[in-house]
C-alpha cells in the first residue's frame, strides 16, 4: 500500500511538471508573438478617425451633408374630428370648426414633431409665421411621455 502512495505521488509530482512545463511553454509563444515585427499589420482605414486630428474643414463638410437634408415644415392651425358623412357634405364656403380658439398660437412641426408655436403674419401678400416659442429637447421629451 505504502507503494502505491508512492506512485501516486510521483504521478502528482510528474502532472505538476508538466501542468508548468505547458505554462512556460505558452508564455513563451506569448513572448514571440508579442516581440515587435518589421511588417506588423495595419488596421484597415474603412471608417473615419474622430480623433482631435482632423481639421475643421473635414468637420465643415460633414456638416454641409447634413444641411442639405430636406425636412417637412407643418404649422397646424388646429384639428377636429368630424364623420365621414359630414365630411362629404363639404362644399366651396363650409366652415370647419377647429379645437382651436382664435388668437392662440399655432404649432410648427417638423417631420411630425412639435419645435415651436407661432402666430400668423401677412408679408407682401403672403401668409407667414412668426415664432413666439421654441420647444427645448427636454420639453420635447415630456410631451412624448404623456
Amino acid at each position: 500500500m505504502a507503494d502505491e502512495q508512492e506512485n501516486n505521488e510521483n504521478n502528482m509530482v510528474e502532472e505538476e511538471q508538466i501542468s508548468e512545463d505547458d505554462w512556460a511553454a505558452a508564455m513563451a509563444e506569448q513572448a514571440i508573438s508579442e516581440a515587435p515585427v518589421a511588417q506588423a499589420a495595419q488596421p484597415a482605414d474603412i471608417f473615419p478617425s474622430f480623433g482631435g486630428n482632423a481639421g475643421s474643414a473635414g468637420i465643415m463638410n460633414e456638416l454641409d451633408m447634413i444641411l442639405d437634408i430636406p425636412v417637412q415644415i407643418t404649422v397646424e392651425l388646429g384639428r377636429t374630428k368630424i364623420t365621414i358623412k359630414n365630411l362629404l357634405q363639404l362644399a366651396h364656403g363650409s366652415v370647419v370648426e377647429l379645437d382651436a380658439m382664435a388668437g392662440e398660437p399655432m404649432d410648427v412641426m417638423v417631420n411630425g414633431t412639435l419645435i415651436a408655436q407661432g402666430e400668423v403674419v401677412v408679408v407682401n401678400d403672403k401668409f407667414g409665421i412668426r415664432l413666439t416659442d421654441i420647444i427645448t429637447p427636454s420639453e420635447r421629451m415630456r410631451k412624448l411621455n404623456r
